[in-house]
């Protein structure tokens, strides 16, 4: 199984690509898209709807694992953010890939054990739990917590045979 975990965000968002086989998780690929304030919100969302066409058709995910909006300090942030998000599901749309959310704090507590850590700590454990150097943007290791979460989530499920995360 391949999945693409998304951290979206106005500014800079988080992609990472993780493969599952035989129970073992091995990096496909992780990067960030950073977008320039200066832009013309449209613009912004436009490449953001691009790029992340174009993650999906190199990496090929059987499933896209999205971040859910947090409830930001401001309503202007959230919208922001809320706008990203679209852009990116409307693009996994465009694609025909599922996607399924997951709450920041699930995706933390998944790779780290605890739902309110830190984004240093997320990037630590996704290295070991990658059996990688944790030299990503810390949009990116959040993308690749998001994925692993997915992965581990769809793991216990099949075992209990339940439906896994929050379809969008």
């Amino acid at each position: 199984m391949v999945v693409m975990g998304v951290d979206p965000g106005s500014r800079c968002t988080g992609f990472g690509v993780v493969a599952e086989t035989s129970g073992q998780l091995q990096l496909v690929a992780a990067g960030c898209v950073r977008l320039e304030a200066e832009e013309a919100v449209s613009l912004r969302l436009a490449r953001l709807f691009a790029e992340t066409q174009r993650w999906i058709q190199r990496c090929q995910p059987g499933v896209v694992a999205v971040e859910s909006v947090f409830t930001a300090k401001n309503a202007a942030s959230a919208l922001k953010l809320g706008q990203a998000r679209g852009a990116i599901l409307a693009a996994c749309g465009q694609c025909g890939v599922p996607v399924v959310g997951y709450e920041p704090t699930v995706v933390k507590k998944a790779v780290t054990g605890v739902g309110g850590a830190a984004k240093e700590q997320v990037r630590f454990m996704v290295g070991q739990l990658l059996r990688s150097a944790t030299c990503w943007p810390l949009d990116a290791a959040d993308a690749l917590a998001v994925a692993i979460c997915h992965l581990n989530t769809s793991r216990l499920a099949r075992l209990a045979g339940q439906r896994v995360g929050v379809e969008l």
